[in-house]
């Protein structure tokens, strides 16, 4: 067991009433608080897509602020799927 450090990878996409409320900024501010790199992005369907890397608590913090959200949202369901991918982010960024 390595202790939770590897650096993993995950695709994650938020829905609910998520977008016109700071979400994404919100997203990128907590991220940052968890030392994850990636980036958020608004996609057209309504939902938030997110790329985190990090490590495994890193990454369940996240996950966790992400089922709550921020004061002005309503996050009706968060769905994680791991990536198996060995890109590196240097920060994390918003997409527009």
């Amino acid at each position: 067991m390595d202790g939770g450090n590897t650096l993993k990878h995950i695709h994650i996409v938020v829905s609910g009433h998520v977008q016109g409320v700071g979400f994404r900024y919100f997203t990128q501010v907590k991220a940052l608080e968890h030392h994850i790199t990636g980036w958020v992005k608004n996609r057209e369907d309504g939902t938030v897509e997110i790329v985190a890397a990090g490590n495994e608590k890193q990454l369940s913090m996240f996950i966790s602020w992400l089922k709550k959200g921020n004061r002005f949202s309503t996050v009706e369901n968060v769905s994680v799927t791991p990536l198996f991918e060995e890109k590196t982010y240097s920060n994390f960024s918003i997409k527009k």
